[in-house]
């Protein structure tokens, strides 16, 4: 089972051995009162219901905290996605409204999804109508599958469904390998709600203000804000501490990043990294590492560097000062270098 940050762990079995041969004796006993077969089994069945009463189970239940009223974050860990820890390394959680309740990511495995479905139904008991995918990477979508039978509807960015089935079957044909799961195309669920442009929806008392932003971490990013604590959930946009990782455009992530900036917010969740009360301050180390890496792409590319050996040059005074630089800091070297060749 993959390893999650769990309150309580499945299946804690207590019959010993007392009530073991009670049950044999009582067997015994009515045996010999009732050689009668079928009236036997029903006896049976009454015993072992009164045994089975006597066993604990405790589902997987994910932790999570309360961050502001009604909004619940699971912090994830800022770790690369092994074998190890399953893909279960982002911030995912639930907004909870007078109504119902709207998950913002579902983790990165079907294990921890189903442990974030625990999680709300041991914080509240109004039912899940909204599951937000804020965009395609695995960490954010592997939980889906838990939820497949809520009643609810997914939500997502446009593109986001076209991305999903891009990727799906090398998603499910990498799972075992790369992270250590069993993944199905069930696994793999699409929008039933596509965001375009900006988007509410209705918690009850509560309307959550979605927003599809242009290719920017990838092509397919959407962010959440709340207006009733002023708290903007912005997904893998931001990272805290983990280095950024590009998979849409560095211009358009740094030209995001400028609108943003302008908005002033109590509060902001990031897809990877602890919460932000300091908005836009905890931005600029992000916006730096992007705009650095704008400048000396660039650059390299009018000195005719070829990439070879751009990723090994481009950005290197940034490696002491982010998490898993060297797991990401090469592909989005690659990554600027193409959008960048070719423009004007």
């Amino acid at each position: 089972m993959p390893k999650l940050q769990i309150n309580q762990v499945a299946f804690k079995f207590s019959v010993d051995s007392t009530e073991l041969n009670t049950l044999s004796f009582r067997f015994a006993t009515y045996r010999s009162y009732y050689p009668n077969p079928r009236l036997l089994m029903k006896i049976l069945l009454v015993l072992f219901a009164l045994l089975f009463s006597q066993w604990t189970v405790a589902a997987p239940v994910l932790s999570i905290n309360q961050v502001a009223p009604g909004i619940y974050v699971h912090w994830g860990v800022q770790e690369f996605s092994d074998t190890k820890n399953h893909g279960a390394i982002a911030n995912i959680g639930f907004i909870v409204g007078q109504r119902c309740v709207a998950v913002i990511d579902t983790g990165g495995n079907p294990e921890q999804g189903l442990a974030l479905k625990n999680a709300i139904e041991n914080t509240t008991s109004k039912p899940v109508c909204y599951v937000i995918n804020t965009h395609v990477h695995p960490d954010h979508i592997y939980g889906n599958s838990a939820f497949k039978n809520t009643g609810a509807k997914f939500v997502g960015h446009e593109k986001l469904a076209r991305a999903m089935s891009v990727r799906g079957d090398y998603y499910i044909q990498k799972a075992p390998e790369l992270l250590g799961i069993a993944l199905t195309a069930k696994d793999i669920i699409p929008p039933d709600i596509l965001v375009n442009s900006e988007l509410d929806l209705d918690l009850g008392g509560r309307t959550l203000k979605f927003t599809a932003h242009p290719a920017a971490h990838t092509d397919n990013d959407l962010s959440v804000y709340d207006p009733q604590t002023d708290t903007l959930w912005l997904s893998d946009l931001l990272f805290i501490e983990h280095l950024p990782s590009i998979d849409g455009s560095l211009k358009g992530w740094l030209a995001e990043l400028d609108k943003l900036e302008s908005i002033s917010y109590t509060r902001v969740i990031p897809g990877h990294g602890p919460l932000v009360t300091d908005w836009p301050k905890s931005m600029q180390p992000e916006k730096e590492y992007l705009s650095g890496l704008l400048i000396e792409t660039r650059a390299a590319i009018k000195r005719g560097v070829f990439l070879e050996d751009a990723v090994s040059t481009v950005g290197l005074s940034f490696k002491g000062r982010w998490k898993l630089f060297d797991e990401f800091h090469r592909k989005n070297v690659t990554r600027a270098y193409a959008e960048l060749e070719w423009e004007d």
